[in-house]
């Protein structure tokens, strides 16, 4: 190892030029000196930094125990994005490739000091690290695969797609899409945009769940003012931008990719405003306290706003009047925190965040809508 270098053996592996993959080896005690775990979290401005989920703390101890014993082998790697002022030099002589992978010696940037910056970013094996750094076997080898890519986006699509066979947290997952231009899998594009409008309605200071929505990057503090998990209110948007019915459907241009976000923007607080305007007492407690604020009443009241809506001229200057006026309709109809749902036969705690009660409470409540909207005339 050079001053300020570290040198290893590596082979290079020829898939694409742009980005190159290096898979070399480093000892338990030189991963925590090159990579760093880029957490998730917002900076001050509420930009989405980083992407790791927190540290699972048992996990790590089960790794570091069995690290900590004899005949330890280790074949699980760490991949790493690794800065692009690494330096790679083949080595000398006609059998050095083979077509496939070339030989060679890989030089990495060491940090200077234990408070200096890292060059590298662990994008797969954050626990694994962590055990690694904790380990006694210090100079255990540890197989890595890294690439070379200084933009974050290239290492969150990354973290992604290899985390595709053991499945990340949903919310984890919806908060970073918007974040990176290519989405990795043809399920994940419509996802993409609804997470995008409900950071949009956590961070409005005019939208009525500011600051209540629970995401992966929340801090400590932060979670314990949000009460709606961002996973329903992300299906609830999902199922409005899709559906042909959706009343936030014409607002994207199949054929250009764009989309209003604006007129979206406009929508969604309009009738969200009036549905706390509405039921006030069940706006803003927990979902033991409150069925509305759960993730069964989110996504029936984002069913319900199809219907209600499609009565409301958004840009009037009487929209919020106009929604709240007919979300009246059916405010007496409604049990969010005390009774029992009639026809439903449930007392109000016991609606669960499940499909059927999803399905049977949308149901129930676009047929109060209807009915009692018809009585009125």
């Amino acid at each position: 190892m050079t001053e300020g270098w570290l040198e290893r053996r590596c082979l290079k592996v020829l898939q694409n030029e742009d980005t190159p993959l290096y898979l070399f080896a480093l000892a338990a005690e030189e991963v925590d000196l090159i990579a760093s775990v880029a957490r998730i979290g917002r900076d001050e401005a509420g930009k989405l930094i980083g992407y790791q989920r927190p540290e699972k703390k048992k996990h790590v101890k089960q790794i570091q125990d069995y690290l900590d014993s004899a005949d330890v082998l280790f074949p699980n790697g760490l991949i790493l994005a690794l800065p692009p002022e690494v330096r790679f030099k083949s080595s000398r002589g006609p059998t050095t490739s083979d077509g496939l992978v070339v030989a060679g010696t890989l030089e990495i940037p060491v940090s200077q000091g234990d408070d200096g910056p890292r060059p590298a970013w662990i994008v797969d094996g954050q626990q694994r690290s962590l055990a690694l750094s904790r380990t006694k076997n210090r100079r255990l080898p540890v197989p890595v695969a890294g690439f070379v890519a200084n933009n974050l986006e290239i290492q969150r699509e990354q973290f992604l797609r290899v985390n595709t066979v053991q499945p990340l947290p949903a919310n984890l997952v919806t908060e970073l899409l918007p974040e990176i231009t290519r989405v990795p899998s043809g399920r994940l594009p419509t996802r993409k945009l609804p997470s995008a409008l409900v950071d949009m309605l956590n961070q409005d200071p005019g939208s009525p769940f500011a600051g209540i929505v629970k995401r992966a990057s929340s801090t400590d503090e932060a979670k314990k003012a949000a009460i709606v998990t961002d996973t329903g209110l992300v299906e609830a948007l999902k199922e409005s931008l899709e559906s042909p019915s959706g009343v936030l459907f014409p607002y994207r241009n199949i054929a250009t990719g764009t989309t209003d976000t604006e007129g979206i923007r406009d929508v969604l607080i309009t009738y969200w405003t009036a549905v706390r305007n509405t039921f006030p007492k069940a706006w803003g407690l927990p979902p033991t306290k409150s069925r509305l604020m759960g993730g069964v009443g989110i996504r029936a009241m984002g069913r319900l706003m199809e219907r209600v809506m499609a009565h409301v001229d958004v840009n009037s200057p009487t929209a919020l009047a106009d929604a709240e006026k007919e979300l009246r309709i059916i405010e007496g109809s409604c049990f969010w925190t005390e009774g029992v749902w009639p026809e439903l036969g449930l007392p109000w705690d016991e609606l669960q965040n499940t499909p059927r009660h999803i399905s049977a409470l949308s149901n129930y409540l676009a047929r109060a809508y209807v009915t009692n909207r018809a009585a009125l005339k």
